[in-house]
C-alpha cells in the first residue's frame, strides 16, 4: 500500500494540484494531511483525488468550522481529526498532527509504527525507538522545494516527491 503524506499547502491550489496529479498516477491508496491547508476550497481539491484523506488542524486553518462541515457534507473523502488522527492500516498504526512538539511526544509512546507532522515546512525523516517519524515538508513552497512524501506500507521506504516549479518562479 502506497500512503502520500502532505502538509502546509496554505491554499498554493497550483501545488496541491501537481501533488494531487502525481499521488493519483502513483496509485497512492490514501492521503495524510498534516494541517494548515487554510480555506475549505483545498479540501474540495483533495476529494477530486478520489481517494480517501485523512487530515488535522494547523495553526492556520481559522475556520475549522467551515473545514468540518464541508468534510461532513460535500466531500466523499475527506476526514478530519481534529489536532491529532489515529489510523490503522493493514495492521499498520499511523499517528498524525501538525506539531513537531506533539509528534515527538507520540512517537516517543511507541504505540504508533509511524508518527506524520508538518508545520516546520522541512523535510525530516528519524526514528523514535521503532518509530517512523516524518515531516514530508511543504506542499506550499515558500520556505523551500514544495514536496510531499510517499511511505510505501509494506517495506517502510519513505519517496520524497519534489513538486516542479511554477514555470514564473524558475
Amino acid at each position: 500500500m502506497q500512503i502520500a503524506v502532505i502538509s502546509d499547502s496554505h491554499d498554493n491550489i497550483w501545488n496541491l494540484r501537481k501533488a494531487i496529479k502525481i499521488i493519483v498516477q502513483k496509485k497512492c491508496n490514501l492521503i495524510i494531511h498534516c494541517g494548515d491547508f487554510i480555506s475549505p476550497f483545498m479540501l474540495k481539491e483533495l476529494d477530486k483525488a478520489s481517494i480517501p484523506v485523512h487530515g488535522v488542524f494547523g495553526n492556520n486553518d481559522g475556520d475549522h468550522f467551515s473545514a468540518t462541515q464541508m468534510s461532513l457534507a460535500e466531500s466523499n473523502n475527506i476526514k478530519l481529526h481534529g489536532i491529532k488522527g489515529e489510523i490503522e492500516i493493514n495492521g499498520i498504526s499511523i499517528c498524525f498532527t501538525h506539531y513537531k512538539d506533539i509528534a515527538e511526544g507520540l512517537a516517543a509512546t511507541n504505540k504508533y509504527n509511524v508518527v506524520c507532522f508538518g508545520h516546520t515546512h522541512k523535510f525530516y525523516k528519524s526514528k523514535v525507538g521503532e518509530t517512523l517519524l516524518l515531516n514530508p515538508g511543504e506542499v506550499m513552497g515558500k520556505d523551500g522545494s514544495p514536496g510531499f512524501c510517499i511511505i510505501n506500507t509494506e517495506s517502510f521506504d519513505i519517496e520524497r516527491i519534489e513538486l516542479p516549479p511554477h514555470p514564473e518562479h524558475k
